[in-house]
């Protein structure tokens, strides 16, 4: 398994679901970085955000940092931490080993590592192992935000209800209140996105959504193309997130309805500084930064453990059956999947600027 990211800053991931603990190692960070441990622990408590539609396992989700840290500041040396798994049910996963789960890693990685992948909770294919992640990227966060850059998300629509998009002539101090929200801007737009979920939820079902992203006051001139691209680097870690199925940078897909001359962001001087009117490139022209924030969306798809009894087969026998999953799952994981959104983002920038400091 592919577990080392990063080239200037590398991040280990490692641990199963239903095993003893998960952990990361970050390597390479400054030393003398002073660590708000109070700011990890709100990026923990966001990702373990709980409500009628979330699952009922109760993970206190406290780390414990190993190395790398002494009196409060990086040493310099790798910083290791691990977070203890307390509340498992393994007995629920039993069946799983021979009726793969659709919608699930189950079969093809039990077909890539032989029968031997940890198959209890999704083992190492869980989402509980984005919450490592949001642990390194909540330092990462501390170290950017020292540096005047802001990486916040929301959740801009749930099922079919969707709010207004940060790249819809969004404004700066408009930014600044949705670092505030969890569901999107709108405010109007929290009970039906709400409605939307516990429709599903009654149904044994499930549904996504979509997250977007913006990273604010980052300096013009970032990014390596072709193959170092700020979006290359970025979706390459977004794509790591389990249940992320797509990625779009600013209009996305929808610029392919623009023009040429709807399209391009004109520039301006605003007290002898450079800004673009619009932000429909997102803040990125040929792989690089112009200034502007980076926008993207990531789309979350919906949770493929329901209630439902779903068709699979019976990998021991070799013949058609069905499955009713068994277990503790989230009706919608989007709300969850948004401070994973931002450490994710959090570590790729910060391993681009290490590379020009």
């Amino acid at each position: 398994m592919s577990d080392v990211w990063g080239k200037n800053i590398q991040f280990t991931i490692f641990g199963e679901s239903h095993g003893v603990a998960i952990g990361g190692v970050l390597s390479s960070l400054p030393s003398g970085v002073e660590i708000d441990f109070d700011a990890i622990n709100y990026e923990l408590e966001r990702r373990n955000h709980r409500a009628s539609y979330s699952t009922p396992r109760a993970e206190a989700d406290e780390y414990e940092i190993l190395s790398g840290v002494y009196n409060g500041k990086t040493t310099g040396s790798a910083l290791a931490f691990i977070i203890r798994n307390q509340d498992t049910k393994s007995g629920d996963y039993a069946n799983l080993n021979n009726t793969p789960r659709p919608g699930h890693a189950d079969y093809p990685a039990s077909l890539r590592y032989d029968g031997f992948n940890d198959y209890r909770g999704g083992g190492h294919f869980s989402g509980r192992l984005t919450a490592p992640l949001v642990v390194a990227g909540a330092i990462a966060k501390q170290i950017l935000k020292a540096k005047g850059i802001d990486v916040f998300a929301h959740i801009l629509s749930i099922g079919n209800v969707c709010g207004k998009s940060l790249a819809d002539g969004v404004k700066a101090d408009e930014l600044n209140n949705v670092r505030q929200k969890l569901f999107a801007a709108d405010d109007s737009l929290e009970q039906d996105m709400m409605a939307e979920i516990e429709k599903y939820r009654k149904d044994g079902n499930s549904i996504g959504g979509i997250i977007e992203c913006a990273i604010s006051n980052m300096p013009v001139g970032i990014g390596e193309p072709f193959f170092e691209s700020v979006e290359s680097r970025l979706s390459s870690m977004l794509f790591s997130i389990p249940a992320v199925k797509g990625v779009e940078f600013g209009k996305g897909f929808e610029i392919t309805k623009m023009s040429g001359f709807d399209a391009n962001d004109n520039y301006r001087y605003v007290d002898g500084k450079i800004v673009t009117d619009t932000n429909n490139n997102g803040g990125l022209l040929g792989g690089i930064t112009n200034g502007a924030p980076i926008i993207f969306k990531t789309a979350i798809k919906a949770t493929p453990s329901i209630s439902i009894e779903q068709n699979t087969v019976d990998l021991e026998k070799r013949e058609n059956t069905t499955l009713k999953i068994k277990g503790r799952h989230d009706t919608c994981i989007v709300p969850r999947a948004v401070p994973v959104v931002e450490a994710a983002a959090s570590l790729v920038i910060l391993d681009m600027l290490q590379g020009r400091m």
